[in-house]
């Protein structure tokens, strides 16, 4: 049974915290422009370290190309459609007349990167924070205030279909547009790699196009497959010790993430071990000195938006001593990576595993 997003739902309280006294790290555009990845190069063929955990300094990953895989065809819809929509109160059902003009928002922005993986980005009229791949950097902001959404934004774009997972909200606000007739579907999301396919087929039959959603879970399915294996041929013998670290600093927002919040599964992907899980962190929850130090990662994962809200790593170290005492700490050991990328479970997630796998086993490649 799928069940609703851990991370997405408890991080709403926390963006709205750290909206109010720092919108200004949240991005409401794509990132800027790094040094691309050359990903074409295998990982066993990079310089990998001889001891990851040994390893002194930062290091960043990036996408080689980030751009949305998508179907091999770009399909017609089959409209129209009746769903069951997953709604906070219980499930109902949504008719769904038209794909002519789609919204889509979560969190993560994983919705709208499933929809342009099943080839219907251009009919998507905007976008939230969290979306911030190429295709859509152009679109209009739906939300404001961080991942607050706009009504009056999204009735502008007279969409004929609005698809979420209740991440963003407020949730009372989101059901007034379908009260003003917008076919409001919501999606059930399991944060994990496995969690990918059953999104892609509830926004495919969402739309009318549930042939390209087979065919596009079973390319993700497969692609993250072979990159795991992949990842397990360079991987120490002694497995690196992972956290993620959510970081707001100038609204004090430090959480760690642990069991069933996205984090999990990406640190197992990449061979590592997930501390906070190990000391029962279970979610994501405020970040403890005691709980940091008893985890005592060899690497932490950060957003890079969060990173910069704190001065970098100097400052982070600076204004939490703690984190200073771990293994991460003394050796300056942060992977991070852009927001709107290192948790958006969906088609790029092989890609994303790659990056972070070249950033932490390989950072001089």
């Amino acid at each position: 049974m799928l069940r609703r997003p851990t991370v997405s739902v408890a991080m709403v309280a926390i963006l709205v915290a750290a909206i109010t006294g720092c919108s200004s790290v949240v991005p409401t555009a794509p990132p800027p422009s790094l040094p691309q990845a050359d990903q074409s190069i295998p990982l066993a063929d990079l310089a990998i370290l001889d001891d990851p955990h040994s390893f002194v300094g930062e290091s960043t990953a990036v996408l080689e190309d980030a751009d949305i895989p998508m179907v091999t065809t770009i399909p017609t819809p089959s409209m129209p459609v009746t769903v069951t929509s997953h709604d906070l109160d219980g499930d109902v059902d949504v008719t769904v007349k038209s794909t002519d003009r789609i919204l889509a928002m979560d969190l993560s922005g994983s919705i709208a990167a499933t929809v342009y993986g099943l080839g219907l980005g251009d009919s998507v009229v905007g976008r939230d924070i969290s979306t911030t791949f190429p295709a859509a950097e152009d679109l209009p902001v739906i939300t404001s205030s961080g991942h607050t959404v706009n009504n009056e934004s999204i009735l502008a774009l007279r969409p004929t279909v609005l698809i979420t997972d209740g991440s963003i909200g407020p949730i009372d606000v989101v059901l007034q547009l379908r009260d003003a007739g917008i076919p409001v579907v919501f999606v059930e999301t399991d944060p994990s790699l496995q969690g990918i396919e059953e999104l892609t087929h509830q926004v495919a039959a969402a739309l009318g196009v549930e042939a390209a959603g087979d065919e596009l879970s079973a390319t993700i399915a497969a692609s993250i497959t072979d990159k795991v294996s992949e990842i397990a041929g360079i991987l120490p013998e002694k497995p690196l010790r992972m956290i993620f670290l959510y970081l707001r600093g100038s609204s004090g927002v430090y959480y760690l993430f642990g069991k069933e919040s996205g984090a999990d599964a990406l640190i197992t992907s990449l061979g590592g071990v997930d501390v906070a899980a190990e000391v029962g962190i279970q979610g994501n929850r405020p970040m403890t000195d005691e709980a940091f130090i008893a985890a005592n990662p060899d690497l932490v994962l950060v957003m890079t938006d969060g990173i910069e809200s704190v001065g970098g790593v100097d400052g982070l170290l600076e204004s939490k001593p703690a984190i200073a005492l771990t293994t991460a700490g003394q050796n300056r050991r942060f992977v991070d990576m852009a927001d709107g990328e290192i948790l958006s479970f969906g088609p790029r997630t092989p890609a994303v595993l790659d990056a972070l796998a070249r950033a932490i086993y390989a950072p001089a490649s």
